[in-house]
């Protein structure tokens, strides 16, 4: 992820303060005119707009009144209270929100020196992987001389509508904000990792062993400097629709905290419990709260000490925010938004990531080999996606994974603003591959994301040791698109994009020569092999071999039937030299010959299943030993068959 940052139209905030300050005049934006093309592309604003510096609408403007807090912020006319829910998410985290909005000292409106002020702003956004500053001047749309947008409680506050006008300029008009997910204002806040949770599908409230482990994840990531929103699924013409039990469909609320409430001492053996799992919430609206158990003056906050309450802040009043209990919260809403902030860095004391970023793109070709836009895997011209190979090294590993394509929300205008539906599958391949797969044999997929038309998706998959291949794709062939590909995982997975089909030909080709044939072996398994130490068992791997060149499974401890499940790719310069597989025990001192099988490799195998035989070496390969083994293996003479 890239910590430079770069000017937004090539405008750079510092040389245009300095010439508007020069000149004395305030600064005019050209790239985002006070007109109506800054405002909307179909639904004008409900009135007569007129253009207001602040020092118009009050006579004493900041930047912020008494610091800033999520309760800061109010949704305006547009429907954009996915944003507003992640700035008040934002606004409670000074490390995220100071790197949002820079130099905010600086930036501050200094009475004593009214002479430096020039009317112009900067915010900053991580757009597609790289930091982005927007600048902006201080003109904002009001109608009866109220902001009709984003604004504060405070008539004096306007951080809060100018950083939406930033972010309304980087997507082209105000109007092109009406509708998203709040986690996607996060991202580009803080370069966070995104993963949408349905709660509905999953019914949390209904297992609560899940219910639990859902709630330790989500407390991680508040206490960890993670952001997190949440909505109820609505219909069309049930957005915004506020239910009987006060909480509103279609309709963005931050999370503001996630708690473990402490129970007052005589109540825990009622309750057998001390603490209640509990979570926190904003309405962006300022308004309109939940009126159920644990609503702000319910009956249940007497279960609960003066003390408790105190440290909790407690507050009976419409303010928007409110708390419940987390089994409620997964029953009544249906969907959150998960941020987290994934630790980079190489000194801490916390758990850190190895991150790699990798931007590419769907792109047409009429040569198949060339062709990067083969739709999921429901198309046969799924392996002609792009392919990234990376490897896990321990014995098993969590892996992070998330696509994000470029946001096409600044199309709205010219009504191709819809997202892609995108997806990827994670596939496990031969410990050797090094080329792009052209087909699938005996890979195996390890995982796969949902497809859906959303700016992102997101996997969290335990995987043994071994490589593997992503595969991001479009869900219909030949849509075309950009997208960046982050994986995070324990320590450095080496992952890089395939781009090369088979091996090149080298100025050195003719002396040593080139492949002739490409041959893929699986090992599935081996039986009954023979006892190897006191416990009749024995700690067996396998050698895939052929023309010099070799791969090794791990060691499979105390059996006689293991599960190899071990590939390996060859590019055979002499296809008629054999290619053996040999069966070991490993043992502390010299590791002891097991069997072998020899096989051909040739284009006439059958490709299908094999169970065969193990056999000593040299000279009597023709003698048994204990044991058969279980394999698959193909070969072409066409390098780009496999």
């Amino acid at each position: 992820m890239s910590s430079s940052v770069v000017p937004f139209k090539n405008q750079r905030y510092a040389d245009l303060k300095r010439e508007s300050i020069q000149r004395k005049i305030l600064f005019r934006d050209p790239e985002f005119p006070a007109d109506d093309s800054s405002l909307f592309y179909k639904e004008p604003p409900p009135g007569k707009v007129e253009w207001k510096r602040p020092w118009k609408i009050s006579s004493d403007p900041h930047l912020f009144v008494e610091g800033i807090n999520s309760h800061d912020l109010y949704q305006g006319e547009i429907g954009n209270c996915w944003f507003v829910a992640a700035s008040s998410c934002l606004a409670m985290m000074p490390h995220l929100w100071q790197k949002v909005i820079p130099d905010w000292q600086e930036q501050e409106w200094d009475p004593k020196h009214p002479e430096n002020y020039a009317g112009i702003f900067h915010f900053q956004f991580w757009v597609f992987g790289q930091w982005t500053d927007v600048v902006v001047d201080d003109r904002l749309p009001t109608i009866n001389g109220k902001l009709i947008y984003c604004h504060s409680n405070s008539k004096k506050e306007f951080w809060s509508a100018l950083l939406e006008k930033a972010y309304a300029k980087l997507y082209g008009c105000y109007e092109s904000l009406s509708g998203g997910f709040a986690g996607d204002a996060v991202v580009d806040f803080t370069g966070a990792v995104y993963e949408r949770i349905d709660l509905e599908r999953e019914a949390f409230y209904k297992d609560q062993r899940n219910q639990d482990y859902l709630f330790e994840n989500l407390l991680k990531v508040y206490e960890h400097g993670g952001i997190i929103s949440c909505g109820i699924t609505a219909e069309p013409h049930e957005l915004e629709f506020k239910m009987a039990n006060g909480l509103v469909k279609g309709h963005a609320y931050s999370v503001t905290a996630v708690k473990r409430i402490h129970l007052r001492h005589e109540l825990v053996a009622h309750f057998k419990t001390e603490t209640i799992p509990m979570i926190r919430m904003r309405n962006p609206w300022g308004k309109m709260e939940w009126n159920g158990p644990w609503s702000d003056s319910s009956e249940e906050w007497s279960k609960i000490g003066d003390t408790e309450r105190h440290n909790l802040g407690l507050t009976v009043e419409d303010d928007g925010e409110f708390w419940m209990s987390f089994e409620d919260w997964c029953k009544k809403f249906t969907d959150a938004d998960v941020c987290s902030i994934i630790n980079t860095s190489l000194v801490s004391i916390h758990k850190t990531w190895s991150e790699v970023l990798h931007f590419g793109s769907w792109t047409k070709h009429g040569d198949p080999l060339l062709n990067r836009c083969g739709g999921c895997g429901n198309n046969n011209t799924f392996l002609q996606n792009p392919q990234y190979m990376f490897d896990v090294t321990k014995e098993i590993e969590e892996v992070l994974i998330t696509l994000q394509q470029k946001d096409r929300r600044t199309f709205k205008k010219t009504g191709q603003g819809e997202n892609l539906s995108i997806g990827f599958s994670v596939l496990k391949v031969e410990l050797n591959r090094k080329y792009r797969i052209h087909r699938l044999l005996s890979q195996k997929s390890m995982e796969s994301s949902v497809f859906i038309n959303a700016r992102s998706v997101f996997v969290r998959c335990i995987l043994p040791q071994g490589r593997y291949i992503i595969i991001p794709s479009t869900f219909q062939a030949g849509e075309l698109g950009e997208f960046m590909l982050r994986i995070f995982t324990d320590v450095d997975s080496g992952c890089r994009e395939l781009t090369e089909d088979k091996p090149k030909v080298k100025c050195w080709t003719p002396l040593f020569g080139y492949p002739q044939a490409v041959t893929h072996v699986f090992v599935e398994k081996a039986e009954r092999l023979e006892n190897q130490d006191r416990t009749a068992g024995a700690d067996p791997y396998v050698i895939i071999s052929c023309e010099g060149k070799s791969v090794k499974s791990i060691v499979h401890k105390d059996t006689l039937n293991p599960q190899f499940d071990t590939s390996a790719v060859f590019y055979r310069k002499k296809p008629s030299k054999p290619i053996t597989v040999e069966v070991w025990n490993s043992n502390a001192v010299a590791d002891e010959f097991m069997g072998q099988v020899v096989l051909p490799g040739s284009p006439k195998d059958s490709q299908q299943k094999l169970k065969l035989q193990l056999r000593k070496r040299g000279s009597n390969m023709a003698d048994e030993m204990p044991g058969s083994i279980i394999l698959c293996i193909a070969t072409d003479t066409e390098l780009t068959a496999i």
